[in-house]
């Protein structure tokens, strides 16, 4: 499904590169729970945002269900991402002019879903969260782990095929935390392939296998 040869990714500072990731080698299969780890600084982030195409890798190649992502023009990239990924952000990104049922909804209007067939998954997604009376808010009026919730369901509703998490759980409470990763599970056998970056050993543990960053490379295990 997705496979990175020779990524690197730097930034320019005083006219030398300053490398965030460097000569990154992976393949991820379809169907695969993967938890990226290492410490702060280690690219984790950076790397997520290469494959959810938010971002350019500096150097090297990436594919994605056979399509050669480097050579997209962005709304093309655009396209793939809006068919088939789901991002659960750190920092939510939710967008604060909507309700939770519009942010909720967005991804849908972007895959031309019409209105009677949204407004059932809506009802249903909201429903799965246990967030329907919060609905008509707006992001600023909810806690940080009530709009985690809403951008853990905002990822979920238009059934992606690859799932992003950065730090799935991190606002969430200990219980609220747990029954997201049993979801998650529940979603990967189902089929969908995850890719979460986390500090807890304890989540990674749910992914099939465990992928180590330091200083920008993959640690050999």
């Amino acid at each position: 499904m997705i496979e990175l040869r020779r990524i690197s990714k730097w930034i320019n500072v005083g006219g030398k590169p300053n490398f965030i990731l460097k000569d990154i080698n992976l393949h991820i299969k379809e169907g695969e729970f993967v938890s990226i780890m290492g410490p702060s600084g280690s690219g984790k982030s950076s790397l997520l945002n290469i494959i959810g195409m938010l971002d350019d890798a500096s150097e090297g190649e990436y594919f994605f269900l056979g399509n050669a992502v480097h050579t997209l023009k962005e709304k093309q990239r655009s396209q793939l991402y809006k068919q088939y990924i789901g991002f659960v952000f750190q920092a939510y990104h939710l967008i604060d002019e909507l309700t939770v049922y519009e942010n909720i909804e967005t991804p849908l209007i972007y895959q031309n879903i019409k209105s009677s067939e949204r407004q059932a998954m809506v009802a249903d997604i909201l429903d799965r969260f246990q967030i329907v009376g919060k609905k008509d808010l707006f992001p600023t009026q909810l806690s940080g782990g009530q709009q985690q919730l809403v951008g853990i369901a905002r990822a979920l509703i238009g059934k992606p095929k690859l799932l992003l998490a950065d730090e799935p759980t991190g606002n969430l409470n200990s219980r609220q935390g747990e029954e997201i990763m049993e979801l998650f599970k529940q979603l990967n056998n189902e089929g969908v392939t995850i890719i979460q970056v986390t500090h807890s050993e304890k989540n990674a543990a749910y992914g099939s296998h465990i992928i180590n960053l330091l200083d920008g490379r993959v640690e050999l295990t």
